[in-house]
């Protein structure tokens, strides 16, 4: 199993909040309904801040 930091773990649950709420939005702008996107979604912005994150599949 893929190991992840704390930190990636915060985004996710963040993000998975935001989208309970909401009040998350994709990159088109659109809603976000899916909790695999909600998922994606804290996992990208993990990495893009340089928290420990397994490389994305191709």
């Amino acid at each position: 199993m893929a190991k992840y930091s704390k930190k990636a773990s915060e985004k996710v649950e963040k993000a998975m909040h935001e989208m309970k709420e909401g009040k998350l939005k994709s990159g088109s702008g659109d809603k976000v309904t899916s909790k695999k996107q909600a998922i994606a979604i804290g996992l990208s912005e993990a990495r893009e801040e340089g928290a420990k994150v397994p490389k994305k599949k191709k």
